[in-house]
């Protein structure tokens, strides 16, 4: 990404000379030759970084005011203070004020350099955090699995990402879908920027603007700085974005047409290149049908549908993805990880998962704290069903006996049987392959036991 940088000095040979070295480590400049140049150049984008020189001739105000002003309407901006005739004192005072640095002139390329390349590190590591807040605890684990679902998604992500397209994902809660926004973004030639993700649905309509677009600064406040605008060069995650309201709506879809808007409070135009990726879990042709969503929106968003398949659907990754999420687990909260044995892995793979990826790491957290610090023994189906609920145990153990106790012996097999191998078929999602080794039985044979008891549903082809 190339960052912003403010260049704000009355010689132009100086401000050339700074714009030319930090253009050519591809960083992206803007030149100013006064306080008001500075202040009129601020108000259309929020730079990255601003290199400011003390000594202004000609301005309103010298540079340690501004430093105070800038600072007073935006108290995150970095700024480096350059200046010829530099004294201890005034380094001092350009410090308490908040500068980041201050170098005295003629300075040394690399030094230069190096310094701007601290305090734009220093932006990064902030964004990152208020990132990780955004996500409400991060994105846990990455979008495993070896299954043809997974494999598919995945290479839908690699097509897509190297592009600038807009992109819709769908899909159940919990199924991933701000896993996917951030591997787009990683995998992206935007993936040095900004990846700011704005929860639509945990926003009430009064605040939904002022996170979009910005606050000018006041006399009250100081200037707030928008999502789009911290997004420039990056990408910006609509996250549940049938929860906007309809009205934000309309100023989004005039956004997506000319990305230029003004912070709330402000009559300045702020221009923005921000890659935008739409989530949802709500079908939204019937968001538009019962008019609670904007049709021109939903095919502005809409360039590149992902859908994200649910836990259920790819039954064949949940061993794999619960070994991780214990070994993380176990890591983050001081423990040893719990062997899951056998018989846990199937109730894993057995249960629905209604709330995917999230209920998973729910129920591994509680598997994991089930057993003393010190033990660490192997988990098994019990301890899963324990986890999972009472309800579910009782379903899948108390509720089949009784079931299958009122019934006829030659029934009752009939029905152990289907029972058995219906479990072990959604186990391997369909797979009759795996079935039929697992179970022990001829994959012929096996085609002709189900038939006979009327299990249907299966994968005829794996």
């Amino acid at each position: 990404m190339a960052f912003d940088i403010l260049i704000v000095d009355d010689e132009a040979d100086i401000r050339h000379l700074i714009a030319g070295i930090l253009e050519d480590e591809g960083y992206e400049c803007r030149e100013a030759g006064s306080s008001s140049e500075a202040f009129e150049a601020i108000r259309k984008r929020q730079p990255n970084l601003i290199v400011l020189d003390v000594w202004l001739q000609g301005s309103e105000h010298d540079g340690l005011k501004m430093l105070e002003l800038i600072r007073k309407e935006n108290p995150e901006q970095q700024v480096i203070m350059i200046s010829g005739h530099a004294t201890f004192d005034m380094a001092v005072s350009a410090t308490k004020i908040g500068a980041y640095d201050f170098l005295s002139k003629p300075f040394k390329t690399d030094v230069l350099l190096h310094t701007i390349a601290r305090a734009l590190e220093t932006v990064r590591l902030r964004s990152q955090n208020e990132e990780l807040q955004e996500l409400t605890g991060g994105d846990i684990i990455e979008f495993g699995g070896r299954s043809n679902a997974a494999n598919q998604t995945r290479q839908k992500i690699v097509k897509v990402a190297q592009t600038d397209s807009r992109i819709l994902i769908s899909g159940p809660p919990g199924a991933g879908k701000s896993v996917l926004a951030r591997l787009i973004h990683l995998n992206s030639l935007r993936s040095d920027g900004n990846f700011i993700v704005l929860n639509c649905a945990g926003l009430k309509d009064s605040n939904l603007e002022a996170d979009l677009f910005g606050t000018e600064a006041s006399t009250t406040s100081p200037r707030r700085i928008g999502v789009l605008e911290k997004a420039h060069r990056g990408t910006l995650v609509l996250d549940e974005v049938a929860d906007m309201p309809l009205e934000t709506q309309g100023r989004i879809v005039r956004i997506l047409h000319n990305p230029e808007f003004s912070r709330i409070g402000g009559n300045n135009s702020v221009n923005v290149d921000t890659r935008i990726i739409a989530t949802t879990n709500k079908e939204l042709k019937e968001e538009i049908d019962s008019g609670r969503f904007r049709e021109d929106l939903y095919y502005r968003l809409n360039v590149v549908p992902i859908q994200v398949p649910s836990l259920s659907e790819r039954r064949e990754d949940i061993p794999e993805l619960a070994t991780r999420i214990m070994e993380r687990s176990a890591s983050s909260k001081g423990r040893r990880a719990r062997d899951l044995t056998e018989d846990a892995l199937a109730a894993l793979q057995a249960h629905d998962w209604p709330g995917n990826i999230w209920e998973l790491v729910n129920v591994i957290e509680r598997v994991l704290l089930i057993a003393p610090v010190a033990n660490g023994e192997a988990a098994t189906g019990s301890d899963i069903s324990d986890a999972i609920g009472q309800e579910a145990k009782e379903q899948s153990s108390t509720g089949r006996t009784m079931k299958v106790m009122n019934l006829p012996l030659r029934l009752a097999r009939e029905e152990f049987e289907k029972d058995y191998l219906t479990f072990h078929l959604r186990r391997f999602d369909g797979n009759i392959s795996r079935t039929s080794e697992f179970v022990g039985m001829d994959r012929a044979a096996l085609h002709r036991k189900l038939k006979l008891l009327g299990v249907h549903g299966t994968a005829e082809g794996k």
